[in-house]
């Protein structure tokens, strides 16, 4: 079985406005390339595996790990995930494939139309900075989904329609390329002030979180030590605070597409009545809680019926639209670059150095600094702490467990379904074929 792209056309020639379509008309002017821009950003919000909503990862791999349950009746690809009974024909597998290649389609075509664009020096180099980024960190998340990917660098038909999976050195190699190329370009400070657009802040954030699935330990400390001491953005103590989208810690977010929405990740995943009628944290992940963790009553909520009760997801507060947002959907923020701090230091085996960056996440969740002593020991606080610090957000806790070799260890007690193939999506059956 030879494994390539055949439905390329619809891949990575999808239909975009028409000011994608000429080069002529997005590289006339600085504000017609920031609108080819403004596409990409508006399609990681709504149709990618980060956005928010129930088609995101944030939902299915929490339903894939052991973050949620589902309530929603005659649910195929819930049901799917929850038991790890997916198929190279589920929606939403294809629709993290397509719409990935989609989005990368749309960076590429602002790469190379940017190679000749009659834009001031200055303003085309942030303009591909940006690009180079997004296009990177698309394929990031494909290769974590499915493994050995095609990392797509063109928008020529021809070339694209021979593509082959490539195996993940060689992509990660790539993807490296384009990040530091990406951050050389990018400016330090994101213009509007309100961090929507990618920065070298936000470039050395995904560089870290690379070298650490790369196993690159030095690196993974390195840029993460740039973000957090270069000042750009400070630590938020208050956990009520974190997810507003003022706060300091806050290194990338997306904007909800009108003023006055909620994120989707607050209409997603709160309710107001039991039983849910989507989506609800596990019991045994309440349970699992550390006695006296302030997350549990800031970023969860209860409800109850008098008989059974419920928990969802209450990072997010508002679900409704009022007269402005309060709150953006964060990608990146800075508790991610103390855990990969505390991760990589551990492998290194500097066991202080971990210990220190996880009581900077503990004490703020009103804890006390930890006791682990042993590397087994911190490895445990290391994996509660992305557990109950990034709960619900684009599947942070699955990827833990994938890096880390602790799925079989975790989900095998709890989910029946699963195999230990399962690390991997089986590619969308469109994209396979027989090669003899």
């Amino acid at each position: 079985m030879g494994v390539l792209l055949s439905s390329c056309e619809k891949a990575l020639e999808p239909d975009y406005p028409d000011f994608l379509l000429s080069e002529e008309a997005v590289f006339e002017n600085e504000s017609t390339v920031n609108a080819a821009l403004a596409n990409i950003y508006a399609g990681l919000r709504d149709n990618s595996p980060v956005t928010g909503g129930v088609d995101g990862m944030g939902v299915l791999l929490g339903l894939y790990a052991d973050e949620l349950s589902y309530y929603r009746e005659n649910a195929p690809i819930d049901n799917a995930f929850y038991n790890h009974t997916i198929l190279p024909n589920n929606t939403a597998v294809g629709n993290f494939w397509n719409n990935s290649y989609s989005l990368i389609y749309s960076a590429n075509k602002i790469v190379e139309g940017l190679e000749d664009c009659p834009l001031e020096e200055e303003q085309r180099n942030g303009f591909m900075g940006e690009a180079l980024f997004l296009r990177a960190y698309l394929h990031f998340y494909l290769t974590q989904l499915f493994g050995d990917i095609p990392y797509i660098q063109s928008t020529d038909y021809n070339e694209n329609a021979s593509v082959s999976r490539m195996p993940l050195t060689e992509v990660y190699q790539i993807m490296e390329s384009d990040l530091l190329a990406a951050k050389n370009l990018l400016p330090v400070v994101e213009p509007s002030g309100e961090r929507l657009k990618v920065s070298k802040g936000v470039a050395s954030t995904m560089l870290a979180q690379l070298y650490l699935v790369t196993q690159q330990w030095e690196k993974a400390i390195g840029e993460s030590t740039a973000v957090i001491t270069e000042g750009t953005y400070t630590w938020q103590p208050d956990l009520n605070s974190v997810f507003l989208k003022e706060s300091p810690a806050t290194i990338w977010q997306l904007k909800p597409e009108f003023e006055g929405s909620g994120t989707k990740e607050g209409e997603t995943l709160i309710f107001d009545f039991g039983p849910p009628s989507l989506y609800a944290l596990t019991d045994r992940f309440i349970e699992d809680f550390e006695t006296g963790d302030l997350r549990k009553e800031s970023w969860t909520r209860a409800l109850t019926d008098g008989v059974q009760s419920w928990h969802h997801a209450y990072k997010y507060k508002q679900n409704y639209y009022g007269g402005s947002s309060t709150e953006y959907s964060i990608l990146f923020r800075l508790a991610g670059q103390f855990l990969i701090r505390a991760e990589a230091s551990l492998k290194l085996g500097n066991l202080q150095e971990a210990r220190d960056d996880i009581n900077v996440i503990r004490l703020r969740a009103g804890l006390e600094p930890t006791t682990a002593n042993t590397q087994e020991e911190i490895r445990k606080e290391v994996q509660n702490q992305w557990r109950y610090e990034y709960f619900t957000e684009q599947g942070h806790r699955w990827f833990y467990l994938k890096r880390s070799d602790s799925a079989n260890e975790i989900l095998g007690p709890v989910k029946p379904g699963w195999k230990a193939t399962d690390v991997l999506f089986p590619l969308p059956a469109n994209e396979l074929w027989n090669s003899y």
